[in-house]
């Protein structure tokens, strides 16, 4: 199998499956408990959440484990929502946003929010300037996320804080960073964003994992999960440890050659663009500013038999954002892409084991598609 759907989620690294084997296996105490089983299993607890808050560029405290990116998300929005009381009832997001966040704004709008959806250029990437005409004084949230999981368009998100913070003082801002964190460098501490959600099962941990990284700026931050108190308060339920301690290993082992996969891995974006661009009858869709996401079309041949032909060729593929299956890409409609192109696209997403061999082979696979729409 040749596996170019990374967006979708990665193949977890060695370190993260022994980390998740060990701590089922050995380490599997309740880290609530007070004798020393518990008291060693919060000690590997904390020594994790130092490990994903560096990989983060985090302070060690302001880091909170989650079920996913999903529930990091919900949190940040509806947190930020009972947090700003009856401050303001306007939230600006983008139409482009993962439906994680998507669905939680219609539920808003459902109860009397107004929600401003900030449209995307031709390339897919939200302005500045848009942001800027949309801020008003009653805004208390603005949601942007950091990387789009569809075409690779990336944010100015440090930009976008600051911004939010100068019109909008008491506004709070959320990235949705899960398709940006280990593939766009940032750090948390000065990144400028007041809550950053990110995912396990994107950089090579396992899933079931996320995190939310609350800045200090908002001191204290309202729960999603009400129980026992764990995570100092912020997530109640027993923590995941199997899982946070597989994320907390796959940030280690990525930590000290991101930067140079990022750098082989946009080579290896190029090269595919380059010899994309030469075929007749494909068309690469949006920025593709990230290293890791390209979105493309074959006007003519509907998304499904693509993924069928390439499938045959031992390729995977993706139709687009995986968590939405079935549906026209909302992203390349808010790109005002012609519905031939948006019937016949699909997401190619890369990994740090992403191989030159294996772009060949898509090519060629991608040429079969061509070959089989000429018959």
């Amino acid at each position: 199998m040749i596996y170019f759907d990374n967006s979708a989620t990665t193949k977890p690294c060695d370190a993260a499956v022994e980390a998740v084997n060990k701590a089922l296996t050995q380490g599997w105490g309740n880290p609530s408990a007070l004798y020393q089983f518990g008291i060693d299993a919060s000690r590997t607890l904390r020594t994790a959440r130092t490990q994903v808050a560096s990989a983060m560029g985090a302070e060690n405290d302001r880091v909170f484990f989650t079920s996913g990116g999903t529930e990091a998300d919900n949190w940040a929005i509806l947190g930020s929502i009972k947090r700003m009381g009856k401050r303001g009832k306007h939230v600006v997001t983008t139409a482009i946003e993962h439906h994680a966040v998507l669905n939680v704004m219609k539920q808003l709008q459902n109860e009397g929010f107004e929600i401003t959806y900030l449209q995307p250029d031709e390339m897919g990437r939200i302005t500045l300037d848009a942001l800027k005409a949309a801020l008003r004084a009653d805004t208390s949230l603005v949601s942007v996320m950091m990387v789009n999981n569809e075409v690779g368009s990336v944010m100015p998100i440090s930009q976008m804080a600051k911004l939010t913070h100068k019109l909008c003082p008491e506004a709070i801002f959320h990235t949705d960073a899960v398709q940006g964190f280990m593939k766009v460098p940032f750090a948390a501490k000065t990144l400028g964003a007041d809550l950053i959600s990110v995912s396990s099962h994107k950089v090579h941990g396992p899933k079931g994992c996320g995190a939310l990284y609350i800045s200090p700026r908002l001191r204290s931050f309202p729960p999603l999960m009400i129980g026992g108190g764990q995570e100092g308060g912020f997530r109640s339920g027993t923590e995941a440890t199997p899982a946070i301690l597989g994320f907390a290993a796959a940030c280690v082992a990525l930590q000290p050659t991101f930067r140079g996969d990022i750098q082989r891995e946009k080579q290896l974006l190029e090269l595919l663009i380059e010899r994309l661009s030469a075929m007749e009858g494909v068309q690469i869709n949006g920025a593709h500013d990230a290293p890791h996401i390209l979105s493309l079309s074959i006007p003519g041949v509907p998304t499904q038999n693509s993924i069928n032909i390439l499938q045959d060729a031992g390729i995977c593929v993706s139709a687009g954002s995986a968590c939405a299956k079935g549906h026209r890409s909302h992203v390349l409609e808010a790109m005002k892409l012609p519905p031939e192109v948006m019937d016949g696209s699909f997401r190619i997403s890369l990994s740090r084991e992403t191989t030159e061999e294996e772009i060949a082979q898509l090519l060629n696979g991608i040429q079969a598609i061509l070959d089989w729409s000429k018959r």
